[in-house]
């Protein structure tokens, strides 16, 4: 190699080597750096956990608050169905209370008899004004029985015993008010399929009876507990036309307007 040769590498070589060890440096960072990315790689890697965390208790707290919503609901459902049962158990207390201070009232039979003249007075009554027919004690207190039961809640007895009433008395001139309170202990304890029939038969079977508007409000009533609507209506508003200025007409006319606040 000629001596121009030489000279020439060893000038490259001059000028590589310390470009070849400066790249080497580089490619070779300082510990200090390292453990410094490191450290904000493990950084953010928290950070994205506290992200995951923090949407998870975002999705919790809209499922609480769903949940808390639907309670809210179903509270304001429950209040309004503890409203109107105590409705329904206030308007059978009040009738139970006007049927023993009045006594018990029957529709007329064959006779002068009026409606509003008590056949049967309540046994704790001294002014009863009409003296009981032969059989007619025994009668009496076997529908006071039945009378008594309904009154104490225990409705299922009642249930039976109005029947057993009915089976022994066809033609009793209570047979009316004991298929009413029949109906009255089906709807007292939500049995209001049963109390729709118990209902329709006092319609039937004694359109005479003065429990006629008392059947009809009760089954406007019914169809109302039911979510039928439209029949509710038709029976209320039958009550209104056939019995103005009554207190069941008064009865039907609430209940139609509470139907029309809440948009039925």
């Amino acid at each position: 190699m000629a001596l121009r040769d030489r000279a020439r590498v060893l000038m490259v070589s001059a000028l590589l080597v310390p470009g070849l060890a400066a790249a080497q440096q580089e490619a070779m960072p300082d510990p200090r750096q390292l453990d410094a990315r490191i450290q904000r790689l493990e950084r953010l890697m928290d950070n994205q956990a506290l992200m995951d965390m923090m949407r998870r208790l975002d999705a919790l707290e809209q499922e609480v608050r769903a949940m808390r919503g639907s309670a809210e609901t179903s509270e304001h459902e429950l209040e309004n169905l503890r409203s109107r049962q105590r409705d329904l158990y206030l308007d059978v207390d009040r009738r139970l209370q006007a049927l023993e201070e009045g006594g018990v009232r029957v529709a007329p039979g064959p006779g002068p008899a009026r409606p509003d003249t008590p056949i049967v007075a309540d046994p704790a009554d001294p002014a009863a004004p009409v003296a009981p027919a032969p059989g007619a004690a025994d009668e009496q207190q076997v529908y006071r029985a039945a009378f008594d039961l309904l009154r104490e809640g225990r409705y299922d007895q009642s249930v039976s015993a109005f029947r057993a009433f009915l089976n022994d008395y066809p033609q009793s001139g209570l047979a009316a008010n004991a298929q009413y309170w029949l109906g009255e202990a089906k709807y007292v304890s939500r049995d209001f399929d049963g109390a729709l029939v118990e209902f329709e038969k006092v319609m039937a079977d004694y359109p005479d009876s003065n429990k006629i508007g008392d059947a009809q409000l009760k089954l406007g009533f019914t169809h109302y507990e039911l979510g039928q609507w439209d029949r509710a209506r038709a029976a209320l508003e039958q009550v209104v036309a056939n019995h103005q200025g009554s207190a069941v007409a008064r009865l039907a006319e609430q209940r139609l307007r509470r139907m029309r606040d809440e948009g039925r």
